[in-house]
């Protein structure tokens, strides 16, 4: 009976055992869905400082360095390195192992003896096990191969940590180029997107006149069609300004990471000519990508990770030796001595590792040939970055300044036809074209300004060189920030970083 009792609760353990093996997959349910996207959208913009004054081109840089979620991630990244080095630490230590147990049984752990040469029991039935002990033991151990090869981890993750160091440099250049075109497009935006719409109601306006002439017969149905093309035309040109201009803020404030629809307003500073110059010969340019590029260094970390390898396959080939020591204790009464402690040492060698050594040498030997393969296509594509960047800048300073020219020539031709249509002597379709390409001249000025802006911070990204000091502590917040890099680029070229706002600056509208 006791037998079957036993075998019956075997089997309802076993059965429950499988019954919780079996898991169904268990989607969230929708109010868990709910509290994390309501969760979420809090957190996105949580812990930043509120916008109270006008943003300036520099404070728009530091908040898009401080709370840009891009640069966060790598923000978080190379925190997560520090951690891992930190761990990796720890390995270099030896092990020290506490345990206790305690074992009881329902009867006694007895037996008898025999003589091997008679076969006779020599002995009645005895232990020398209590029915239950306790134990306990503290051990002490190190194995000198596994230090070798923790040691040479602890360097690989030494240089992880440093290419997160450099990933994250990568963005802060990317983030920079980005606020300043978005910056200035959304400024130009901020100055023309009313009279641009204003425009566009103009056109409405004398496109129903022009319908209500072609209705009466007052002229020709060619004439008159002909005409409205040339307004339609004039609407869709202003339009696809319009497209361009309108998500200019929205932009600028993903990257700030504002929440979508949050008014800000931005201080307006006229972009003029000759504002940005470099100092730097294209050779010093070019020896200094070579010193700071983000990518470059991030290969070299990997090659010297990788020589790291080679080492630890070395070490795998040598015997380990571990040496012990521990202090134990047990209860049982039987024992002479319930308190000892022991040492010694142990060796081992894993001998097939000898014979995968020659393929894992020549892996670690192809995957550093790569390396220095990737370094000298790198090496060529940074000298090509750099002059193409030098290039570009200069060639939209000639943008900038032929868009200027152009645009001072519109602004005269425009004056003169409004001379004209208030004598009469042009008509109204005429005077809004012309309005209409001084606007559009306008549009060109800015979007040039905006992308000289853009080649300008490019140039600098191209040489690695960082748009702040990256180890500055962000204590101070967004003024102190600011104030930084107002000083860093002013130190690079940046005349139009030293023109100061007025005490009340002009500044846009919010957001629509």
């Amino acid at each position: 009976m006791r037998i079957l009792r036993a075998r019956a609760g075997l089997a309802s353990v076993l059965a429950a055992g499988l019954a919780g093996c079996s898991i169904a997959p268990a989607p969230l349910s929708p109010i868990e869905v709910g509290s994390l996207a309501s969760d979420r959208v809090q957190r996105v913009v949580a812990d930043q400082e509120p916008v109270d004054r006008p943003i300036d081109l520099y404070e728009a840089m530091a908040r898009a360095l401080m709370y840009n979620l891009d640069h966060r991630v790598e923000l978080m990244e190379t925190a997560l390195r520090v951690r891992e080095l930190d761990l990796a630490h720890y390995g270099l230590l030896p092990n020290l192992v506490a345990s206790s147990g305690y074992a009881a049984r329902n009867n006694d752990n007895a037996s008898n003896s025999v003589n091997i040469l008679t076969g006779v029991e020599s002995l009645s039935t005895s232990t020398s096990q209590e029915r239950r002990i306790s134990t306990a033991d503290v051990a002490f151990s190190w194995n000198i191969l596994d230090f070798g090869l923790s040691y040479v981890r602890a360097k690989q993750s030494g240089d992880k940590f440093l290419i997160a160091g450099e990933l994250r440099r990568k963005v802060a250049h990317r983030v920079v180029e980005d606020v300043r075109t978005a910056y200035w497009r959304a400024v130009s935006a901020d100055r023309l997107l009313e009279r641009l719409r204003a425009l566009e109601e103009r056109v409405r306006s004398v496109q129903a006149n022009t319908r209500a002439i072609q209705a009466e017969r007052h002229t020709s149905l060619i004439t008159a069609v002909t005409y409205e093309r040339e307004l339609v035309e004039i609407k869709r040109t202003i339009q696809e300004l319009e497209r361009d201009l309108v998500v200019a803020r929205t932009q600028l404030a993903s990257l700030m990471n504002l929440k979508p629809g949050t008014k800000y307003t931005l201080v307006h500073l006229a972009p003029t000519k000759g504002t940005l110059s470099l100092k730097m010969p294209v050779d010093e340019m070019i020896y200094t990508a070579m010193h700071n590029r983000a990518e470059l260094r991030e290969v070299w970390y990997r090659q010297r990770i990788n020589s790291y390898e080679l080492e630890a396959a070395f070490l795998e080939l040598l015997p380990g030796v571990q040496v012990y020591a521990g202090t134990n204790y047990d209860s049982n009464d039987f024992i002479y001595n319930n308190n000892w402690v022991n040492w010694g040492a142990k060796a081992s060698w894993n001998l097939l590792r000898l014979a995968q050594y020659p393929a894992k040498r020549e892996v670690i030997n192809a995957q550093d040939r790569l390396l220095d393969a990737r370094s000298l296509a790198l090496t060529m594509a940074i000298m090509t970055q750099v002059h193409v960047s030098r290039v570009r800048f200069h060639h939209y300073g000639k943008e900038l300044a032929t868009a200027s020219e152009y645009l001072d020539v519109q602004r005269r031709l425009v004056e003169l036809m409004r001379s004209e249509s208030r004598a009469d002597r042009i008509s109204e379709q005429t005077l809004i074209r012309e309005e209409m390409n001084t606007l559009v001249a306008e549009v060109k000025r800015d979007i040039a300004f905006a992308n000289l802006q853009n080649a300008f911070a490019n140039v600098y990204a191209s040489m690695g060189l960082d748009p702040y000091h990256l180890d500055t502590p962000a204590t101070g917040g967004v003024k102190q920030l600011a104030r930084e890099l107002h000083g860093v680029w002013l130190e690079r070229g940046d005349q139009g970083a030293a023109e100061k706002p007025a005490e009340k600056p002009k500044v846009a509208s919010a957001s629509k």
